[in-house]
């Protein structure tokens, strides 16, 4: 998958996640579903509905969570959603084979008959065809390099170069291509140096190519820039529908007041950990579903989308996922418990989603490029962006493993000070209705 249909990709997956985000809110704005919200959570040590293998108040409030969500449209429809990207992300370049149709070599000074003949020859073996365009210098090849109009150049019979680099493993046309040519070409300047025979260039045949030099420094590969944008893609889309969700959860409570039925039966702090339990546990299956899906797609069809990708790269993804719900759920739970009004839904969530789309944007600039900054290095270690920015980063490898445990370790020391005061805003709040409750009225009181 070339770089502008990775770009392209990500564009349709974003315009799709907010539009299912706003349907979703649309649909939370016509107050709550009949039977959602009805059922108190069963007493402590009865059986009857428990899905999940925790005790007491918060493992009936999370088992009660996790089966609705499960049951609802949205859950389903987001799913089927999720795994179309993902299955059309890996297999349409497999089928088309992320071959260019035709490989323009430019070519700077004399190329001999037989060169030509082999360059055209090395074509046909990487599975494209190629186009010989005479070049007047090697400034000329180039601008025409770095223009595009040509894929690479033959500098002089001495010198193979491309725009971008390319590795010994490289999977598209142009990196074979290259890798070919270069051998080729270097292997007629040893024969002609030396005068040999037929007979001898025939045993020079296994001449060391040219080294390939590019005119942008080496950097991490298309294929893990491209992996690093579905993982990308995947926590920001599931951060967002997800704490969207708890957010609407706890309102629609609390408008219906059913809450109060509730609390008769839960304290405040366990029924709210129960309900962020139960829809976190929806993220990771959703999560961990796509990546199943992804990695068994990649293995029928053959794609090399995924080439390369290690355990460390996927586990990254999922423990950053999970982090970035915890830090974020507490957030947009205390924020709901403080709104009275469906409509004041977007209005809430809009300015606690700019971190995460600030935290996208950065993440998706550096997976792109493949050469992350220092602010970038600073944004991986802030609890807000850094479940977008760091499994990019632990992508390109250019973080160390000390590296990914102090920031997670940061993370999980700030979402404990975050959870405690969304449960002291939630205990405080959830009971006031008929008017939007102030931060400062619940942390001054």
């Amino acid at each position: 998958m070339s770089e502008r249909e990775i770009i392209e990709l990500v564009i349709l997956v974003v315009l799709i996640a907010i539009a299912v985000v706003r349907r979703r809110r649309r649909s939370g704005s016509r107050g709550p579903r009949p039977g959602l919200f009805i059922a108190a959570p069963e007493q402590p040590g009865t059986s009857s509905g428990k899905l999940l293998p925790l005790p007491g108040d918060v493992g009936l409030v999370a088992a009660r969570e996790l089966r609705e969500r499960l049951r609802g449209r949205a859950f389903r429809v987001g799913t089927l959603l999720i795994l179309a990207v993902v299955a059309a992300a890996i297999v349409i370049p497999a089928v088309r084979g992320d071959k260019a149709s035709v490989q323009r070599v430019g070519v700077v000074g004399a190329l001999s008959a037989p060169l030509r003949a082999g360059v055209v020859a090395d074509g046909s073996a990487a599975g494209t065809s190629v186009t010989l365009v005479p070049e007047a210098s090697r400034a000329a090849a180039e601008a025409d390099l770095r223009g595009g109009e040509i894929n690479l150049a033959v500098i002089d019979g001495g010198a193979v170069v491309t725009d971008k680099p390319v590795t010994a493993d490289g999977t598209s046309a142009t990196a074979q291509l290259a890798d070919a040519v270069a051998h080729t070409v270097g292997t007629a300047n040893a024969v002609r140096a030396a005068g040999l025979t037929t007979a001898q260039a025939a045993a020079l045949a296994t001449a060391r190519s040219l080294p390939v030099t590019s005119l942008q420094p080496a950097g991490p590969g298309t294929t893990q820039r491209a992996t690093s944008l579905i993982g990308l893609i995947l926590v920001f889309f599931l951060l967002i529908q997800y704490n969207t969700w708890t957010l609407i959860g706890v309102l629609e409570e609390k408008s219906s007041r059913v809450v109060e039925v509730l609390l008769a039966a839960v304290p405040p702090t366990r029924l709210l950990a129960g309900k962020v339990l139960g829809i976190g546990l929806a993220v990771f299956l959703q999560a961990g579903l796509a990546v199943v899906v992804a990695l068994s797609l990649a293995h029928a069809v053959g794609s090399d989308v995924l080439h390369g990708t290690t355990t460390a790269s996927i586990a990254a993804t999922l423990v950053w996922l999970v982090l970035g719900y915890a830090f974020y759920s507490w957030v947009y739970a205390a924020a709901g418990a403080m709104a009275s009004r469906q409509d004041q839904v977007q209005s809430l969530a809009f300015p606690l989603g700019l971190p995460v789309i600030f935290g996208y944007f950065m993440a998706i600039t550096t997976a792109t490029s493949g050469n992350p900054s220092v602010f970038v290095h600073v944004l991986a270690y802030l609890p807000p962006t850094a479940p977008l920015v760091m499994p990019v980063l632990v992508g390109l490898g250019a973080v160390s493993w000390w590296q990914f445990a102090a920031s997670a370790v940061i993370s999980v020391a700030c979402t404990v000070g975050v959870a405690r005061v969304a449960a002291s805003i939630y205990r405080r709040a959830i009971l006031q209705t008929g008017r939007r409750v102030r931060l400062r009225e619940v942390l001054t009181r």
